[in-house]
């Protein structure tokens, strides 16, 4: 796939080792053999990272590691992104555990707490963000840590935008609340993400569609809604989309979505018209889908599923 042409950068504050495991069937006090079992660093931004790479666009991953566990997480991402710019901290980085069971089917996931930012180290990673994303793409993604200002992204979008960078925003809650006044170039939200920034339930499409048009008038450039098995909308400028995921046997949810993130920044940033980049973000969600555990998609599978990917122009406001 062909390059952006411009600087890839992803901030991941929070990080963690995803582990994940795909059993039978969960049993009380049984120990269970898992059938299948893989370990790969985590994190939003890092996911969004690793699936840019995979759509062959070498990407920037600023996170910060704690102790043993984030060397693990550092070195396990090397391996899939040419760029990592990681900032030591103390204590642990946190692990997560995501559970896939096969009858019934369900997923399980926890998540572990990691250990505090201080601030020395968040002001060296806002610095590489800074230097990294001028002029290029910068994803914001997840929620800040506790003990930092809510207004974190939003203070950064301003700086990132004086530097002529594009932001994109996948986070919910004041984080989001704040920094969307700052017309970022991408949001994604879900649909409870936005119903939660609304202040409003959003029940029908037709909801979603035209708060997601009052927003782009409001000066963001895109705004993709996913909708779970309702598939996503994305409105522009110059019209509203809404696509249908192509369909997969589904094996875990784990990085879908930070997936379908990657594919909207890849072809948005190479100058594709939006109908093609929701084809080719719904095809990442659910290739991505279809891997096991917290692996993400395999690029040869991309073709074919932006084809079956159904999207069609809807009426704008």
């Amino acid at each position: 796939m062909a390059g952006a042409g411009v600087p890839l950068v992803t901030l991941t504050l929070q990080p963690g080792l995803d582990v994940s495991y795909e059993v039978d069937r969960l049993l009380d006090d049984r120990k269970l053999h898992a059938s299948h079992y893989r370990v790969d660093p985590g994190g939003n931004g890092i996911n969004v990272a690793r699936a840019l790479e995979r759509l062959g666009l070498p990407a920037h991953a600023c996170l910060a590691v704690a102790g043993e566990t984030g060397e693990l997480v550092e070195r396990l991402l090397r391996r899939q992104v040419r760029h990592v710019h990681a900032v030591r901290i103390d204590g642990e980085t946190r692990i997560n555990a995501t559970v896939q069971q096969a009858r019934p089917p369900a997923q399980y996931e926890v998540i572990g707490s990691g250990p505090p930012l201080p601030e020395t180290a968040l002001r060296e990673l806002l610095e590489l963000v800074r230097r990294h994303g001028a002029g290029g793409i910068v994803a914001l993604t997840g929620s800040v840590p506790p003990g930092t200002e809510p207004g974190l992204y939003a203070r950064l979008t301003r700086e990132l935008h004086a530097l002529g960078g594009r932001v994109v925003l996948d986070m919910q809650g004041e984080a989001l609340a704040l920094a969307v006044r700052e017309q970022p170039w991408l949001i994604k939200p879900n649909r409870w993400e936005l119903e939660q920034l609304l202040g409003r339930a959003l029940p029908r499409v037709e909801d979603v569609r035209r708060e997601a048009c009052a927003l782009v008038r409001q000066g963001v450039r895109h705004v993709c809604v996913s909708l779970g098995a309702q598939g996503a909308l994305l409105a522009a400028a110059d019209g509203v989309w809404r696509g249908l995921a192509p369909s997969v046997k589904v094996r875990s949810t784990v990085g879908a979505g930070d997936s379908m993130l990657a594919g909207l920044i890849a072809a948005l940033a190479r100058g594709d018209e939006p109908e093609r980049a929701l084809r080719l973000g719904l095809a990442c969600g659910s290739a991505t889908a279809a891997q096991p555990g917290t692996e993400i998609f395999e690029a040869a599978r991309l073709p074919a599923l932006v084809e079956q990917a159904r999207v069609r122009r809807l009426d704008g406001d």
